[in-house]
C-alpha cells in the first residue's frame, strides 16, 4: 500500500477516535513540546514509518496522541519501550493485559491503550495508567471522608494531587475538545487545589469561595 493511503488511513482512524478538532498554533506548540513525529522517531530508532503504521491500524501498536495542524503523527517518545520489553508487537496485548487482574478490565485498558488518548501521562505503562486511576479516584473521593476539611485530610489530599501532577503534563485546548470536557489535571490538581488550599484562610478571614470541583469524567 502506498505511503500516502497508510498515512491518510491513519489520520481517518484517528479522527474517528477523536472526532475533527482544529489545532491552533497554541495546541501545535504544546505537542510540538510534549511529543515526537512519527517519521523522526522512526528514523532514529531504525523502524520503517509505514511497518509502524500499519501496525497502528492493525491495533497492535497504539495511535498517535495528535495530528498536528501540518499533519505530522505526534507520538509520545517511548512509544515502542513497551513493546520491546513485551518482546515484541506481537506479545504485547497479553503482556499488557496481565497487569489486571480482572480480564474485562485489562481488555478495556489495552482499548484505551491502542486509542491513543493516553496523552494524560508523561509515560504510559500498565503501572502509571493504574497508579493515575488510583489517584484520581482518591482524590475524587476525598470530599467525602468523614475526617474532611481538618489538617491530617488535607496533608493527605494535597500529597495524592502533587503525586497525581508528578505524572500529568499540562495538556491543551485540543484534549478539552476531544475528550467533551475537562481533563483529570483540571478537575483533581487546579480545581482541587483553588477548593481545598493546602494551607487555608485564618479563621474570620475573608475569601471568595471558589467553585466546587468538577467530577472527572475524563483522561
Amino acid at each position: 500500500m502506498p505511503r500516502t493511503d497508510l498515512r491518510s488511513r491513519l489520520a481517518a482512524r484517528f479522527r474517528q477516535v477523536n472526532g475533527d478538532h482544529r489545532m491552533t498554533d497554541a495546541d501545535d506548540a504544546y505537542v510540538s513540546a510534549q511529543f515526537v513525529p512519527l517519521d523522526e522517531l522512526c528514523a532514529t530508532h531504525g523502524r520503517d514509518t509505514d511497518e509502524v503504521r500499519r501496525l497502528m491500524l492493525d491495533r497492535l501498536l497504539p495511535l498517535p496522541g495528535y495530528l498536528r495542524s501540518d499533519g505530522a503523527e505526534m507520538v509520545p517518545a517511548d512509544l515502542f519501550a513497551l513493546a520491546d520489553e513485551a518482546g515484541g508487537t506481537e506479545r504485547l496485548q497479553k503482556w499488557f493485559t496481565a497487569h489486571w487482574a480482572d480480564p474485562a478490565a485489562g481488555a478495556a485498558e489495552w482499548d484505551a491503550y491502542l486509542s491513543g488518548r493516553y496523552v494524560c501521562l508523561h509515560s504510559v505503562t500498565p503501572a502509571t495508567i493504574r497508579r493515575k486511576d488510583h489517584l484520581t479516584a482518591a482524590i475524587t473521593a476525598a470530599p467525602d471522608a468523614p475526617d474532611a476539611g481538618t489538617a491530617r485530610w488535607r496533608e493527605h489530599l494535597h500529597l495524592l494531587i502533587d503525586e497525581l501532577d508528578a505524572l500529568e503534563p499540562a495538556f491543551t485546548d485540543y484534549d478539552r475538545l476531544r475528550f467533551d470536557g475537562p481533563t483529570s489535571r483540571d478537575s483533581c490538581i487546579t480545581a482541587m487545589r483553588a477548593h481545598f488550599p493546602r494551607h487555608p484562610a485564618p479563621e474570620g478571614a475573608q475569601t471568595a469561595e471558589p467553585p466546587a470541583p468538577t467530577p472527572v469524567r475524563h483522561t
